[in-house]
């Protein structure tokens, strides 16, 4: 069993509660508006880090890329922001990146947990600063005998 970290949208601010909502991955998958390195340098903290860039980050700094593909225990999985896309839908992005099991996006600040297909795809929210009347969050995906299932994570505090 493989346990990964999910989260994006930090915009600069990491709440405490992601230390214990995140506590145990084995590796942490950063969907982009990271807001800095010293975010990621937090995160480390946790775990390892895999990071990619949002439409408010600057795509040259080390560390970031403009997607993420890895394979665990036989699950392919492909990280982006999601905004490459525009407006963001799992449909959307199952046509964008076929051949993946599991889409990991942010973008929209929006959770979401949707199978199309045998696709799971997967925003895990907003973790920095509220915006538009929504709870911070992160995910949690587990990978057991190459199956991926998903759990959100709110976060508390302002």
């Amino acid at each position: 069993m493989t346990v990964i970290g999910l989260i994006s949208d930090t915009h600069g601010l990491l709440r405490a509660g992601v230390h214990e909502a995140l506590a145990g991955v084995s590796l942490i998958l950063h969907a982009g508006d990271v807001g800095g390195d010293d975010i990621l340098d937090e995160l480390k903290l946790i775990a390892p880090v895999q990071a990619v860039f949002g439409n408010c980050d600057a795509p040259w700094l080390p560390g970031f890329a403009a997607e993420r593909v890895l394979e665990v225990e036989g699950v392919r999985i492909h990280v982006s922001h999601g905004h490459e896309l525009g407006r963001p839908r799992p449909e959307k992005l199952a046509a964008a990146y076929p051949g993946f099991d599991v889409l990991v996006y942010g973008h929209t600040h929006r959770q979401v947990i949707e199978r199309v297909g045998d696709v799971l795809v997967v925003n895990p929210g907003a973790a920095g600063a509220r915006r538009f009347d929504l709870s911070a969050s992160v995910a949690r995906l587990t990978i057991v005998d190459g199956r991926a299932e998903v759990e959100l994570v709110e976060l508390s505090g302002a």
